[in-house]
């Protein structure tokens, strides 16, 4: 599995899965916790990959523990 990548003041990474369905999939379960925690990522789909960025908007657009919660929490949901 890929690492993050820290670049722009951001933590940066692509899930890749078998299939789009697999993809959405991930999004779908990773949501609830993004909600809880209500610390949203910028992320996208193209086909069978997520591409995720984080960063703390209201730290000034800083990594913070935040940040590194919620990219614990879907490497974790991935490793599912």
């Amino acid at each position: 599995m890929t690492t993050w990548k820290t670049s722009n003041q951001s933590l940066e990474k692509t899930f890749e899965f078998s299939t789009f369905e697999e993809a959405m999939q991930f999004m779908q379960d990773a949501t609830p916790f993004i909600t809880q925690t209500d610390h949203h990522p910028t992320w996208s789909n193209t086909y069978n990959r997520v591409h995720v960025v984080i960063t703390t908007h209201d730290a000034g657009n800083q990594v913070t523990e935040k940040d590194h919660t919620l990219a614990n929490y879907l490497d974790e949901l991935y490793k599912r």
